[in-house]
């Protein structure tokens, strides 16, 4: 959780009550503060973070990697529902901007805090700093990352857990804990992958080279190479190499233990299982679910989940835990790691192979899964409005643009603009972005099942504005690719807000697929996934003022314009630092002395 500091960042001896001197919070690293407020104590968390550039070698291959205060990951964020959370960034990069997204906090009262450039706030400058500081209001799983280019593949994320508030209780029990951090990794720079899929024709650089599990994993060997009858694959000595070893979960016998999930991949989706064990699933990105068992479990970029593992197998073995790529034609192998049974030695190889990962291919496994994910009651989750005021259908579709491949919505691909749009709406400032109202809708001659017949499409930057508090459904449509016979899993992510998932379905959604929606007990989530050829209709009430992100997860079809942006009670929010909005045409106002307000 963090140690309560003094000025020296040694624990303080007796309770601190009162106002926080700044100059002094920002000497340390690390540290809490603890206030007393109705009865319940509330903490500040400060962290002093420095991002930069830094060799490492996740899965045996020294490379670059975007690191924070000399890791990778990054250091995890503990606090309590409720506690504050403040770091002071530094941008070392150098030659380029940087900002962090806290990814599941939906920052009420604090849009500037969502760390999305262009969107939020501007790019942090080389050299330059800017506090994030937010509330965390619920508990959950949670993480963090860059949100700026294509910086998670370069590997800027890290782990944000929030526990309950004092005094309260999770609707399970479990002996400990182990947070799990899901990644993919790349052998050529981020840098490439960008130039790549800006080029035109776009190069794409293929699939990752490693998956990493807590930023580790192993690259030309395998941990159980010895069951393979690939005579080429060897076996990983991890001995000595820190960096890279597998991150090991040594459990006691008999006990439960809580797992929980985040993945930050750029591009992977990721099924984990677990040799001989069973998974009792009970929360998705910071929502309690109705508690039910799994013998594996499909999580996708932007996801996070907490499983139960009771350790009830024999306790002289070790057992497997693997992860592997759903969803795409596998070219990645495994990821491999160990759960020791603590009356063993954690370097004995379990007696059989590791568990199998279905078929990249087979929707069926994955839909099954995604329907059993219902929320726990309405005590712990709000029940959905039974109408809406708007609704608002976003197809997914892959075009051309003068030669250039981008992903649309709707046929717009998004290209943000130079000034944040959280200014220039709070400002009333036409000028920073496109005023043309962004498509409600597409085409219903559309045929999602084959490629677009006219492939060409636009850039834009409009804005989705939201009435306040209105209710609004989001209809996400997939549809085939450029290629024929494609398409694509597209994992959808919304800043600011959870919404409630109603349902999943085939083919076009027409007015009749209301009737499958769940309206009983839908999961409560901030990200979703559209399956191919399919759509994933989504609800949540506009009750967050700001402007937010709402895109595919999969950095590659983001960066290729694969987002849309809404905007809600802007004009509700109380001054905005000035920091935040440094650039563009705010920029340029603060510089010639006008008010901003």
């Amino acid at each position: 959780m963090g140690a309560p500091c003094n000025s020296l960042g040694e624990p303080f001896s007796r309770s601190f009550k009162g106002l926080i001197v700044w100059s002094i919070l920002l000497s340390l690293t690390q540290c809490s503060l603890a206030t007393a407020t109705s009865n319940k104590t509330r903490s500040l968390h400060f962290y002093k973070w420095e991002v930069e550039y830094m060799y490492w070698s996740p899965d045996g291959l020294e490379n670059v990697v975007m690191g924070i205060n000399g890791k990778f990951p990054g250091p995890t964020i503990r606090a309590r529902a409720g506690d504050t959370v403040h770091v002071h960034l530094t941008n070392k990069l150098h030659t380029e901007g940087v900002v962090i997204h806290w990814h599941g906090i939906r920052q009420k009262g604090t849009p500037w805090a969502d760390g999305t450039a262009s969107i939020s706030q501007c790019a942090i400058n080389p050299g330059e700093s800017f506090d994030y500081r937010f509330t965390v209001d619920r508990a959950g799983t949670y993480f963090y990352h860059g949100h700026y280019g294509m910086q998670r593949s370069a590997g800027l994320y890290g782990s944000l857990i929030v526990d309950v508030a004092e005094g309260e209780k999770e609707p399970f029990h479990y002996d400990g804990e182990f947070d799990l951090l899901l990644s993919d990794w790349w052998h050529e720079s981020a840098h490439d992958q960008e130039v790549g899929l800006s080029s035109r024709p776009m190069r794409w650089i293929g699939e990752p080279q490693t998956l990493l599990v807590n930023g580790r994993g192993q690259y030309g060997c395998s941990l159980a190479a010895h069951y393979s009858n690939n005579s080429s694959l060897s076996q990983c000595n991890v001995t000595g190499h820190e960096q890279w070893a597998p991150y090991i979960l040594h459990v006691d016998p008999n006990k439960t233990y809580r797992i929980r999930l985040s993945s930050t991949t750029a591009l992977a989706s990721l099924n984990l299982a677990i040799g001989n064990h069973k998974m009792l699933v009970v929360e998705a990105d910071g929502n309690y679910l109705q508690p039910f068992e799994t013998d594996d479990l499909d999580i996708y970029s932007g996801e996070s989940y907490s499983v139960l593992l009771k350790t009830s197998q024999d306790p002289s073995q070790n057992y497997w835990i693997s992860f592997g790529v759903r969803g795409r034609k596998p070219q990645t192998p495994q990821a491999l790691t160990i759960l020791n049974y603590k009356t063993n030695s954690a370097s004995k190889f379990p007696l059989s192979p590791p568990p199998v990962t279905p078929r990249w291919d087979d929707y069926a496994h994955s839909k099954a899964f995604t329907n059993k994910v219902k929320a726990l009651d309405h005590k712990t989750i709000p029940k959905p409005p039974s109408t809406y005021h708007r609704r608002i259908i976003l197809l997914n579709t892959q075009n051309k643009m003068n030669g250039y491949t981008k992903w649309s919505i709707n046929n717009v691909s998004l290209s943000l603009p130079a000034t944040p749009y959280l200014g220039s709406i709070r400002f009333g400032l036409q000028n920073g972005f496109d005023q043309t109202k962004p498509p409600e809708s597409f085409p219903v001659q559309y045929d999602v099942m084959k490629p677009p017949g006219n492939p060409n499409t636009t850039t834009g930057n409009g804005v989705y504005m939201l009435s306040y508090y209105s209710t609004v459904d989001v209809i996400l449509q997939n549809a085939n690719a450029l290629a024929e016979n494609v398409s694509e899993i597209h994992p959808w992510h919304l800043h600011g807000h959870d919404f409630w998932v109603l349902g999943y379905g085939e083919g076009k959604f027409t007015k009749d697929d209301e009737k499958k929606f769940n309206m009983k007990n839908p999961p409560y989530r901030n990200s979703a996934v559209i399956f191919p050829y399919g759509w994933t209709a989504l609800r949540f009430v506009a009750d967050n003022p700001g402007v937010w992100a709402f895109h595919c997860h999969i950095e590659p079809h983001l960066h290729m314009g694969m987002g849309v942006v809404l905007a809600e009670g802007v004009q509700r929010l109380p001054k905005i630092p000035k920091e935040a909005l440094s650039c563009g045409l705010t920029g340029k106002k603060f510089m010639t002395g006008n008010n901003l307000g």
